[in-house]
């Protein structure tokens, strides 16, 4: 080979070399620069491409509806219904109810002005709410239930137990009866028990009913002798093998009441009263008179002013919602003595003409809550005999509504039936008709008392011999009968 061609050669190589070179250092240099901020406008929109991304929202949970009923509301608290299972205990009692439908309904009538107000408070210390049922086994949700132990009110505390829970207890005032004092009370021993008890709230509700002491040692026995120590292996006294046992049984009733053939009439879900603070001795007959209440219904909320005077009890009332803001405008003009009256007997009936005997006629002030059904089942008449008394067309009806009901002859077992006194008190004398009513089942002196619209103080005095505890079949006088 030729030199010239070699170098020919050469020449050609280290061109093709120094190429590719240049091609690798420019890739290099490429490289680098992908690394580098870009600020060259023809890169912007590519960024900008990748940067616009949809947001993606996080998928919110709905936020639970307050409920309307307060019995809804109550159900979604109850917490002692896990585990159960099948138990006949429980089983029995739910058939109790099942088969006296009207007792839970009477008590739930009756409860109405108080239900709401013990639900916010259980819920306040995270309690069960099944508890709110405990006045329905411990009273009926009769504020002034007496029993043979002695115990009081709603929660039926005994005495002694009242004053260790700072329920005072005078002539003229008894904090067991007191709606807001005993059911702070209730709700602080409830909680004492359930910390003794670590945490079981079914060996406190059995103490509740017999005794913290009667619990414990039923505790240790079984303890001694190798046995389970849960409330259901206790050998407790048999009034508290049922009481627990009725309360879960009665809590599934809530929880299902037409299973169970149980009409519930809707509580609605708000408060019934407020507090209304007072600095001065009164006359409840008068501050239901200066606000437009109903007596009874003020004596209902406070009744733990036996005299019906606000004397040695905390100064405040507990009056209906709708009516607070009228007493409260209307204490602040009023002079003392305009609040101070002395008791007159109220009229048996209102609008009673003494010398009719086939018909008695009453008034029924409507509460909130009320239905024709409710208010005709209550008072022992029929739904289209209370629209024609009334005129009424429909069976809308308002709050403070006046409804005139009728007790005739042909409702017999049950009803009103009006006979002549038999003896004048003097010569010459004309003789008044005296109304006696025979005791029907789950009926209880405070029921009779409301239906014929009468002071329970005065239906006692007309009935001396008749104790609290009320059997079917008793007659009772339900007008004075001098």
């Amino acid at each position: 080979m030729s030199s010239s061609i070699r170098k020919a050669i050469n020449s050609d190589a280290l061109t093709r070399l120094a190429q590719a070179i240049a091609v690798a250092v420019s890739a290099t240099l490429a490289g680098c620069s992908s690394h580098a901020p870009q600020t060259d406008a023809a890169h912007t929109p590519n960024i900008a491409a990748r940067a616009k991304q949809k947001p993606v929202w996080l998928s919110e949970k709905p936020s639970p509806q307050i409920p309307q009923d307060v019995w809804e509301r109550m159900r979604q608290g109850f917490q002692l219904q896990d585990g159960l299972g099948v138990n006949p205990r429980i089983e029995q009692q739910r058939l109790w109810f099942a088969s006296n439908p009207s007792f839970l309904e009477n008590a739930g009538e009756r409860g109405s002005l108080y239900i709401h107000y013990i639900v916010e408070r259980l819920e306040e210390r995270n309690m069960p709410l099944e508890l709110a049922l405990l006045p329905v086994i411990e009273s009926a949700y009769n504020p002034m239930a007496y029993s043979r132990a002695d115990a009081v009110g709603l929660w039926q505390f005994i005495p002694s137990t009242g004053r260790y829970f700072n329920l005072r207890q005078t002539r003229f005032y008894d904090g067991r009866r007191d709606i807001t004092a005993s059911t702070t009370a209730a709700m602080d021993y409830l909680t004492r028990l359930h910390d003794m008890f670590n945490g079981d709230w079914l060996l406190a509700l059995a103490a509740y009913n017999a005794g913290e002491g009667t619990v414990s040692r039923a505790i240790e026995r079984n303890e001694r002798l190798g046995l389970p120590t849960d409330y259901w292996n206790l050998p407790l006294p048999a009034e508290t093998q049922a009481y627990v046992p009725k309360l879960l049984a009665l809590s599934q009733v809530v929880l299902a009441p037409e299973a169970y053939g149980v009409n519930l009439n809707p509580i609605a879900n708000e408060p019934y009263f407020k507090v209304v603070e007072i600095n001065q001795r009164m006359d409840l007959s008068k501050v239901a008179a200066v606000a437009n209440i109903d007596e009874d219904e003020l004596f209902q909320l406070n009744p733990a002013f036996k005299q019906r005077t606000t004397i040695d009890g905390p100064q405040h009332l507990l009056v209906p919602t709708s009516k607070a803001q009228l007493l409260t405008t209307s204490l602040q003009t009023m002079r003392p003595e305009e609040l101070i009256s002395k008791k007159s007997l109220k009229p048996v009936f209102d609008g009673a003409d003494d010398t009719r005997v086939a018909s008695v006629k009453r008034n029924y002030r409507v509460k909130r809550g009320d239905s024709l059904g409710s208010i005709a089942k209550a008072n022992n008449v029929d739904v289209k005999d209370l629209q024609r008394w009334n005129k009424l067309s429909g069976k809308n009806l308002k709050p403070g509504q006046t409804l005139v009901m009728q007790d005739t002859s042909k409702h017999s077992a049950g009803r009103i039936n009006t006979v002549v006194a038999a003896n004048a008190k003097t010569k010459g004398e004309s003789k008044k008709p005296q109304s006696q009513y025979k005791v029907q089942q789950g009926d209880s002196l405070y029921i009779v008392a409301k239906r014929f619209n009468v002071e329970m103080q005065h239906l006692k005095r007309w009935n001396p011999r008749v104790g609290q505890a009320l059997k079917p079949g008793q007659m009772l006088t339900v007008s004075n009968p001098h």
